[in-house]
């Protein structure tokens, strides 16, 4: 309960001081590219329900259909995208999930059905137990990610390899020792790291 009414407080105040980024970000989006500006995809949310996660949209129309993963200097980013991406203002919509109850700020990041399926079974239950979050340890350590994937022969494997294992262990630390000041500390420790990297 505590939690849910964080959340929301949070997400309202955010979402009314961001409300010119949020403009500014739409009319950039319209201004360098075709195409809406926002992008939807599946993620599989609490008790392992879909929903479409919306965020604004950094690639070109219809760039998913060559694949899930992003890595590197991708091609198919735009170019306000690669800023978007770099400071996660991309993610900035889903402050909207948080008001609608469907994510929190703080939690383990919602996956595609692809990725869940790999889960092991036990992990699985537990991380699909909680509401997906917007931040939490494992997306400030794999905030590089798409570079680190730039460096493999094979991304793909490198990512269900090494990197899916690395989050699951994050998403079920977070799981059994969760609090509040648990989730200002990572929001602290999120802020920090995009300042540090812009």
């Amino acid at each position: 309960m505590i939690k849910r009414l964080f959340d929301i407080t949070g997400a309202s105040l955010a979402l009314l001081i961001l409300i010119p980024v949020f403009l500014f970000i739409a009319l950039s989006i319209k201004w360098t590219s075709a195409g809406s500006i926002f992008f939807r995809q599946e993620r599989v949310g609490q008790l392992g329900r879909c929903f479409r996660i919306l965020k604004f949209r950094t690639m070109y129309m219809n760039a998913e259909a060559s694949g899930l993963l992003t890595i590197g200097k991708d091609s198919r980013i735009t170019p306000i995208g690669h800023r978007l991406r770099q400071h996660k203002l991309d993610e900035l919509p889903q402050l909207i999930h948080v008001l609608s109850g469907t994510m929190s700020l703080v939690g383990p990041r919602p996956e595609v059905p692809k990725y869940v399926a790999l889960y092991p079974a036990k992990a699985r239950r537990v991380i699909l137990s909680l509401r997906p979050g917007m931040t939490d340890w494992a997306s400030i350590e794999m905030m590089q990610e798409n570079q680190l994937l730039a460096t493999s022969k094979n991304p793909e494997q490198e990512y269900i390899d090494h990197i899916l294992p690395k989050k699951i262990k994050h998403y079920l630390s977070y799981a059994k020792h969760h609090s509040l000041l648990g989730d200002i500390q990572i929001l602290i420790a999120t802020l920090y790291r995009l300042i540090k990297s812009s």
